[in-house]
């Protein structure tokens, strides 16, 4: 028996739109015709063969789809377009327009009014007299009168409920600020949950016009909350901005348009636009954003390729209040989500890695053995100079301050860092003295003598910096000896919502790969580097001996004093002022 293939009938239907297209005597029938007028009236360069694909894939694409294109190829403009051709096609259209901010997707429903407004092909659309007529919310001339007006803008922890539409444009609902914390994209994946209450039915749209809802947009973290949507029902279609040598990794997602050029013999790391973006154009845009930002913005590449590419994880690490004096003798690690995970700290690394307390803390305190403060120096622009102050007690390092200034060596700078010296009471000052030849530690030496006179001491950096941070700081993460000040990470935090996720320390932290350049700034973490290797040579020395040494050291005093004495004498309080936890 012949059975006939299997067809998708939504594909099939697909096709025939197409075909129908083609075929119709109606101008700008293809969408992509429309696109080239819309290009041509904004006295821009013709579109370019990826901005034609993209287009083509927002005509015939899937009723759920994400566009995924890289940054600067114009995808939102080119959707901007595509709104308009839909409200030329069918006036009764009703569209939304949704955006991380409300700012942006008002910025979108004002370029469609203009260009309702300007150009002579879409002019009978302006709204008349009566009509809904904002910029952030309008019904076109022909339309019937309805609830629902024919664009609505709104950011997407905004009211989306209260209208109807059969087009929902999602763009850019993942944006640094509201992405790059698990609870923050556990927060967007309900909130477009809702985009299934806005839609209208199937049976309220023309037959051949499914309801549908576009995503458009570049993943901010390698736990993009795009990457969920196919388990919803969604195709996503990719466009980087070269060709990439690991196929694989896209997971069937490139576009047809992209594996053509690749079965047509272009090499990997070529230009996908040529006539967009340059060789020269995306290496300098490599060079800017560091290779994982790169990846991500340009490449639109989430994968993870192995547990290795990421070695530094928070919940290595023991976050907890410190006191600047002393520390506990003895901590130990665990990860109990009921006892010690800290819920309050959104945590900056990839899905499922939090920050924890200890399990247990011994309650005997001791001071600590010395306190350095490390500075990895920077001059004016983009880059920090970056700090921070670490702490040293039986093979524990613990973390007290850190952060990044900017500017350069200020007189501001030099003092803020002089008085936190004196705060911590640090017994050295290392400096990195690649940058100015050793010009930072110059300046820096007068002015910390007149408020902490401590030593302060220079060196070189050699070999890839990369390799020398995770070098440095993976042995001492993984074995739980690296402890920060709950305070730090607070700050971090601050500081996050203040200059952005690159300048976060344990962003920079949980980002860094053995590449170069992977990360677009690492000064704080450099500076962390610095302060920990400063103490790897002072601590060759095996932590629970250490803790059982100093209690076998404070009970030969009790007995010298309890033989002496005929008891515990006043050598007790002596020795161990906080034998309580004081």
């Amino acid at each position: 028996m012949i059975t006939e293939p299997w067809v998708d009938p939504e594909e099939q239907s697909r096709q025939v739109r197409r075909a129908e297209a083609r075929s119709a005597k109606k101008p700008f029938r293809l969408f992509k015709n429309f696109l080239a007028r819309v290009w041509r009236f904004l006295r821009l360069p013709d579109p370019t063969p990826v901005q034609y694909d993209i287009a083509d894939y927002l005509q015939f694409g899937p009723k759920r789809c994400v566009i995924q294109a890289f940054r600067g190829v114009g995808k939102s403009w080119i959707t901007a377009a595509f709104v308009c051709w839909l409200l030329l096609m069918d006036p009764q259209k009703k569209i939304m327009v949704v955006s991380a901010g409300k700012d942006r997707s008002d910025a979108f429903s004002i370029f469609v009014k203009r260009l309702i407004t300007e150009m002579p092909e879409l002019q009978h659309l302006i709204p008349g007299k009566g009509q809904r007529s904002s910029n952030i919310s309008f019904e076109v001339a022909p339309a019937t009168p309805d609830q629902s007006p024919s664009l609505k803008s709104v950011g997407i922890t905004g009211q989306l409920t209260g209208s109807r539409a059969h087009v929902i444009v999602a763009d850019d609902i993942e944006v640094p600020k509201n992405s790059f914390t698990a609870p923050m994209r556990e927060k967007i994946a309900e909130l477009i949950k809702e985009f299934d209450a806005v839609l209208k039915p199937a049976e309220d749209c023309p037959a051949d016009e499914p309801p549908r809802i576009i995503y458009l947009g570049t993943p901010q973290t390698e736990m993009s909350i795009y990457n969920r949507l196919p388990a919803r029902g969604y195709e996503i279609r990719v466009w980087p901005a070269r060709i990439p040598q690991a196929i694989s990794k896209y997971e069937g997602r490139l576009a047809p348009f992209v594996m053509a050029l690749i079965e047509g013999g272009a090499k990997a790391h070529a230009p996908v636009d040529r006539k967009r973006f340059t060789d020269i154009d995306l290496t300098e845009r490599e060079l800017s954003y560091g290779r994982s930002g790169f990846a991500l913005q340009f490449m639109l590449d989430t994968s993870l390729a192995d547990a290795d590419r990421y070695p530094l994880k928070l919940e290595d690490l023991f976050v907890m209040g410190l006191d600047d004096e002393r520390a506990s003798v003895a901590l130990a690690h665990g990860k109990d989500p009921r006892k010690n995970l800290l819920e309050d700290l959104h945590p900056v690394g990839f899905t499922g890695d939090f920050y924890y307390g200890p399990m247990w803390a011994d309650d005997q305190f001791e001071p600590y053995s010395g306190s350095v403060l490390a500075i990895d120096p920077s001059g004016r622009g983009q880059d920090e100079s970056g700090y921070c102050i670490a702490k040293q007690l039986h093979g524990r390092i613990f973390i007290l301050a850190a952060g990044g200034l900017r500017g350069g060596a200020t007189p501001t700078n030099l003092a803020k860092l002089a008085q936190l010296a004196k705060k911590h009471r640090v017994n050295a000052v290392t400096i990195e003295d690649n940058f100015g030849d050793g010009m930072w530690g110059q300046l820096f030496a007068p002015v910390l003598a007149g408020v902490w006179p401590c030593s302060v001491e220079g060196f070189k950096s050699k070999g890839q910096k990369e390799l020398r941070i995770l070098e440095t700081l993976e042995p001492i993460v993984q074995q739980h000896r690296l402890v920060v000040s709950r305070e730090v990470v607070e700050q971090d935090l601050r500081d996050m919502e203040e200059f952005g996720v690159n300048y976060s320390l344990f962003y920079q932290f949980t980002r860094i790969t053995k590449e170069r350049q992977s990360l677009a700034h690492d000064d704080r973490l450099e500076a962390l580097q610095m302060a920990v290797s400063y103490w790897l040579d002072r601590i060759g020395v095996d932590e629970d001996k250490a803790a059982q040494a100093a209690r076998d050291a404070l009970l030969d005093i009790d007995l010298e004093a309890f033989i002496e004495d005929g008891g515990i004498g006043d050598q007790w309080a002596v020795a161990r002022p906080n034998y309580h936890g004081a």
